[in-house]
């Protein structure tokens, strides 16, 4: 049984969210929310999020989870906000610990900071299963982008973050912490070994050459056929030597130090502090 998929995008972050709903009944789930957030002045805006909570209202949707993929390093997650005003459980990949014990000492969080993924609602291991309404879905543990990455199958759409991306521009970055380029393209190839008429739905698209606008969606038949940096003609060595060397060239993401400090929470801000405002830290010098 299929859902019923409503995209949104977010141009700012190249992001796509989902609305995923059982076709039998008005339960529903929120897949990668967006809160906009301007880095200059420090503004955090709800505009993406509201989009989403116009279209769940007038619908007369209920939410039962809003689901991330992974911590995401070029947006902010809505999912506390949204999860005020709609409801649903914030469910992650269970490897959300591991993030949280790399980027808790890279943020110097202290002992303050949780780091057993309890911030989420729930943590999902591989295979796990996902019920919305009557529509049953299986959480797949994906790593190689981040350690937690998690894609959702139901039925013949797989929401696949950020494992891969359109054919015509291929696959995300794995030089992160906890990233790494061969547990990727492993990743990649239980997606791929779904069957070819599965629809894959984008957490990012950013255009490619020759191409003017942004897509959310392929199948698995078009990535093994023509996917630039990982089809079915490419070895696991040819992959993971052009992504190290492509790795190398990439600039850290525009959003990387804001998102990871509040997505490692679950979306929720840093503490408060004495003099109620909120802060977010930048280390001097680490990724040079």
């Amino acid at each position: 049984m299929r859902p019923i998929v409503k995209w949104f995008f977010d141009e700012p972050t190249h992001t796509f969210s989902y609305v995923i709903r059982d076709p039998e009944s008005k339960a529903c789930a929120i897949i990668d929310s967006v809160l906009n957030f301007d880095y200059p002045s420090g503004a955090i805006t709800t505009d993406s999020a509201d989009e989403i909570v116009q279209y769940v209202s007038s619908h007369g949707l209920q939410v039962e989870w809003i689901l991330e993929t992974h911590v995401h390093a070029d947006h902010l997650s809505a999912a506390p906000y949204l999860k005020e005003l709609l409801g649903g459980q914030i469910g992650i990949g269970s490897n959300i610990r591991l993030v949280q014990e790399t980027f808790g000492k890279v943020f110097n969080e202290g002992t303050e900071f949780a780091r057993d993924g309890s911030q989420f609602d729930a943590l999902f291991a591989d295979q796990d299963v996902i019920r919305i309404g009557q529509l049953e879905g299986i959480a797949i543990h994906t790593p190689g982008h981040t350690p937690a990455c998690m894609s959702y199958r139901f039925d013949d759409a797989c929401f696949v973050g950020d494992t891969l991306f359109m054919p015509d521009y291929g696959t995300a970055r794995c030089d992160f912490p906890g990233g790494d380029a061969q547990t990727l393209y492993q990743s990649i190839q239980r997606l791929l070994s779904m069957p070819d008429h599965v629809v894959l739905f984008m957490c990012h698209d950013y255009g490619a050459p020759g191409r003017e606008n942004y897509v959310c969606q392929t199948t698995v038949g078009e990535e093994r056929l023509s996917n630039i940096h990982v089809n079915m003609n490419v070895s696991q060595k040819e992959f993971v030597n052009m992504r190290t060397e492509r790795d190398k060239s990439l600039g850290m993401p525009y959003l990387m130090m804001p998102s990871v400090q509040i997505n490692m929470r679950a979306g929720h801000l840093p503490p408060e502090e004495d003099n109620q405002q909120y802060y977010l830290k930048i280390p001097l010098n680490l990724f040079n």
